[in-house]
């Protein structure tokens, strides 16, 4: 795939020095997400700032374009008001259920490409991992506090709205994994190749693109959650375009408070 060219008297694949400029991008738009999530300290739940940086290193400038559109605070102050949109909060929700679930079925393909498994049993495999992660960790584990406290409700709360989720992700990343990888370039199927995670990239971004209907329509009916407002402990998580409101004196901030458009008694995220 990709015929050959010559770089500083070096022949290169065409693809791959392709891929080089995007993974390039890639490490560049999260070098800027970390930055400004955690030093600038864009007002956002730990869980979230974390899931922005997953899916900015699958995602590369695309979910740049995705975090400054819709979730970096533009002046002090704004970010309740900012995030507010419906569009918005499904984009959060959306980044919520790739960054698990995408971590789960990458590290899984890695896994099952070194084993040598047959393409069917390593997507059986990267299906239950990128399911189990999502559900298990990234969601009940990380937001037990905001879905009631305990690790096992949150695990029984979480589970149809991380199901649909992770069907509709799948439904966009798997076919091209296996339009990819099966017999086009073989070289996509070993992680040792660039072309290996040029195609995980593109998968993600499909999987990003399938998934997020749903989880808009999920944050309308209150059964996930969006983007949240977390401020130092001088404020506290704030539902999207109310003011901050002062925590009490020597009290910290929670960061589980009232959030984006609401939480539900099966809310997923």
């Amino acid at each position: 795939m990709g015929g050959l060219i010559e770089i500083g008297g070096i022949e290169v694949n065409a693809i791959d020095a392709l891929l080089y400029v995007w993974f390039a991008l890639a490490a560049l738009s999260t070098a800027y997400v970390v930055w400004d999530q955690f030093v600038k300290k864009n007002p956002e739940e730990t869980v979230m700032k974390w899931g922005w940086v997953l899916i900015t290193l699958y995602m590369g400038p695309v979910a740049l374009a995705l975090y400054v559109l819709s979730d970096k605070e533009p002046e002090p102050g704004t970010h309740e008001e900012f995030i507010r949109p419906l569009w918005k909060q499904g984009v959060g929700s959306t980044v919520h259920c790739v960054a698990g679930d995408a971590t789960g079925i990458i590290t899984a393909a890695v896994i099952t490409a070194a084993l040598g498994l047959p393409m069917w049993i390593d997507l059986i495999v990267e299906y239950t991992a990128g399911f189990a992660f999502g559900l298990f960790i990234f969601q009940a584990l990380f937001m037990k506090g905001m879905m009631g406290g305990t690790y096992p409700r949150a695990v029984k709360n979480s589970f149809i709205p991380e199901w649909f989720s992770m069907n509709m992700m799948a439904a966009g990343m798997f076919p091209v994994m296996i339009f990819l990888m099966m017999g086009r370039d073989m070289r996509a199927m070993e992680p040792t190749e660039p072309l290996f995670w040029g195609v995980m990239s593109l998968g993600v971004i499909v999987g990003f693109i399938t998934a997020y209907p749903v989880n808009v329509w999920m944050v309308s009916r209150n059964l996930k959650h969006g983007l949240m407002t977390a401020r130092p402990p001088s404020g506290s998580v704030a539902e999207p375009g109310a003011q901050p409101t002062p925590a009490p004196a020597g009290a910290a901030a929670t960061g589980h408070g009232s959030h984006g458009h609401g939480s539900h008694e099966m809310g997923g995220r």
